[in-house]
């Protein structure tokens, strides 16, 4: 029984290893404790993945600053913003509004949170 035991507790210390924190400027995603949040879809140059940027009401001095990263400082990479959308269910957001901006008429997605 301590065998199995021991073996659980190593396989779940090591499925938790590779788990990423995603951030923002810094601050991890279940951190931000804003009511909205804004969320937008960059394309990839010469891609099917987009970046997200996300924007909360922090000072964003650089756009770059507003991309969601990994632990490591790297973009990371979504399908589509929409793909965020869906896995911000779980940082306690909902879909609030649609709505679309600049020349490319570009979506934005509003999130309220719960």
């Amino acid at each position: 029984m301590k065998k199995v035991m021991i073996l659980a507790t190593l396989m779940a210390g090591f499925a938790l290893s590779n788990v990423k924190a995603q951030t923002v400027n810094g601050v991890k995603l279940s951190e931000i404790t804003a009511t909205y949040i804004q969320v937008r879809q960059i394309e990839k140059v010469f891609s099917e993945k987009f970046f997200v940027s996300v924007e909360y009401g922090q000072p964003a001095d650089d756009y770059n600053n507003t991309y969601i990263k990994d632990d490591n400082g790297k973009k990371m990479e979504f399908t589509s913003a929409l793909d965020f959308v869906n896995k911000s269910k779980s940082y306690g957001y909902e879909l609030f509004q649609v709505f679309t901006e600049g020349e490319n008429n570009s979506a934005v997605y509003l999130l309220k949170r719960k």
